[in-house]
């Protein structure tokens, strides 16, 4: 069972607390998290809230869920052998890369990620992850500067967060089934740390 897009509402899941979360998921994106009720999703997965219950204590379980699931590839990402050794700007370019690759494998989870605004412990405990992953990003972008890797005139938080601002505008525009999604994180790193403007002769 799939999500046709980030914000489209799923299909029936065929069973499971994985397909219950997809369906949770799509709901959370389009009606918004504080508007989606237990009875909305419920209706959506074609289940009583009692079988619902069943597999998750509530929907800030749910949240909590989907969230944990984003949160936790994306961290993985920083414990790859590329994001570990390497220059600064070697590993810099791995962890876009392997970003781009989580978001357009996992759209629906890395969206709602996007979209918690801090209304509740678990959205306010997301956007702490989300703080502590940009910081480690921007201790590398820091390293690349030392190095000379990046002009010394860089804000190594500025340029963690326009590294962010970049890969998490996929979202946006990405749908999947896309021409080309295989190339897409090469895509965006290359313009990332080389820009889109040709080579200088």
């Amino acid at each position: 069972m799939t999500t046709d897009t980030a914000g489209r509402r799923a299909r029936r899941p065929s069973g499971g607390a994985g397909s219950l979360l997809e369906v949770a998921v799509g709901e959370f994106i389009t009606r918004g998290y504080d508007a989606t009720s237990m009875e909305d999703l419920s209706r959506a997965a074609g289940i009583t809230k009692s079988s619902f219950y069943h597999h998750f204590a509530g929907k800030e379980a749910l949240l909590r869920a989907a969230l944990e699931r984003a949160l936790s590839r994306l961290f993985a990402i920083l414990d790859e052998p590329g994001a570990t050794s390497g220059t600064p700007v070697e590993r810099l370019r791995h962890i876009v890369r392997g970003q781009v690759a989580v978001l357009t494998e996992d759209l629906p989870y890395v969206t709602l990620l996007l979209r918690v605004r801090g209304n509740t412990e678990t959205e306010r405990w997301a956007l702490e992850q989300r703080r502590a992953f940009d910081a480690r990003v921007a201790a590398i972008v820091r390293e690349a500067v030392e190095q000379g890797q990046v002009r010394g005139d860089v804000d190594p938080a500025l340029a963690a967060r326009l590294l962010s601002g970049l890969v998490n505008s996929v979202v946006e525009w990405f749908r999947p089934g896309r021409p080309g999604v295989a190339r897409l994180p090469d895509e965006v790193a290359r313009a990332a740390f080389e820009g889109i403007l040709p080579a200088a002769t």
